[in-house]
């Protein structure tokens, strides 16, 4: 449904015949509400194959699905060493190396007060901003897919807005091609070098918000609208097209949903556009808010559930 077709490509600002087929059929069949998303999955170490083929199905749709476990997901110990084969399930098996990964490839969010994660955003109890995972990361070196699984959710808050890039593609184009064409730009965002706790340096990330994956032939974002340490390229192109999507990621867009993950529920998806708002944590021992997450690679399969 969202890759080159035989009408072409849908992504290509020249075809607009394979574009409007690929958009009525995009938005004929996006789900209306955040509790579409939602599968119940009885165990993540133990899926079935109609659990995995909804989905699946849901993430063909719309990029994303939400998952409620009503068996040990709420148990650290637990979906440790389960969520990393239960990511697998679904295609995805190479992890980004991240410096604060653990043995099993996760990092856990949390509230952390020293050490080298402290003053990182993700590991504050502070809002965070519209972004993709890895938009600092060069465009060779994209994240097309992520997990994020809570153990324990705040006391207060800590709600996720999720948004189909896609669905933004759609929004900004339908506005005006020239909006998608200066964010197809390969200098439109850059994200400055950075030196890291240990020492080493994450070099200058320049390269478009919106570009063609030439593996997957599907619509890649890197995007974050934060404020400090971002590049945009000059021009009056970009300085629009910047200030059109954060007006659509700051609208009531019928098809940007809201979530507030409880304990054993995750997202799995394709590097959806998310946000989260600030919380209040409940600071008793085993009560503060846990999350682990995981960055892929990799894209979700689509296939049928008999191979799984």
């Amino acid at each position: 449904m969202s890759g080159t077709s035989a009408m072409g490509s849908p992504f290509d600002l020249a075809n607009d015949a394979a574009y409007r087929a690929w958009r009525d059929e995009k938005l004929a069949n996006f789900p209306k509400s955040a509790a579409e998303l939602i599968v119940e999955v009885g165990n993540i170490g133990a899926v079935t194959a109609a659990e995995r083929a909804a989905i699946v199905e849901l993430n063909a749709r719309a990029n994303m699905a939400i998952y409620r476990c009503r068996s040990h997901c709420d148990d650290p110990a637990t979906v440790r060493q389960r969520l990393r084969a239960f990511a697998g399930i679904f295609g995805l098996r190479h992890l980004e190396a991240h410096r604060s990964m653990d043995e099993e490839g996760l990092v856990a969010l949390e509230v952390v007060r020293e050490g080298g994660r402290h003053g990182f955003i993700p590991y504050t109890d502070k809002p965070i901003r519209w972004h993709t995972d890895g938009y600092y990361n060069p465009p060779e070196a994209p994240i097309r897919a992520m997990l994020l699984h809570c153990v324990r959710p705040a006391a207060e808050g800590g709600e996720n807005g999720l948004f189909d890039p896609e669905i933004a593609y759609i929004r900004l184009r339908d506005r005006d091609p020239a909006l998608v064409k200066a964010l197809m730009h390969p200098g439109a965002m850059a994200i400055p070098e950075h030196v890291e706790p240990d020492g080493s340096t994450r070099p200058r990330a320049t390269g478009p918000v919106f570009s063609v994956d030439p593996v997957t032939d599907r619509l890649l974002m890197r995007f974050t609208e934060r404020k400090r340490n971002i590049d945009w390229r000059d021009g009056d192109e970009t300085t629009a097209a910047v200030a059109a999507l954060r007006d659509i990621l700051q609208s009531d867009d019928p098809l940007l949903f809201r979530y507030r993950l409880g304990a054993g529920e995750g997202v799995i998806c394709n590097n959806v556009l998310h946000d989260r708002t600030g919380f209040v944590d409940d600071h008793r021992p085993g009560r503060t808010r846990l999350y682990f997450r995981a960055r892929y690679i990799d894209r979700i399969e689509v296939r049928s559930a008999a191979a799984a």
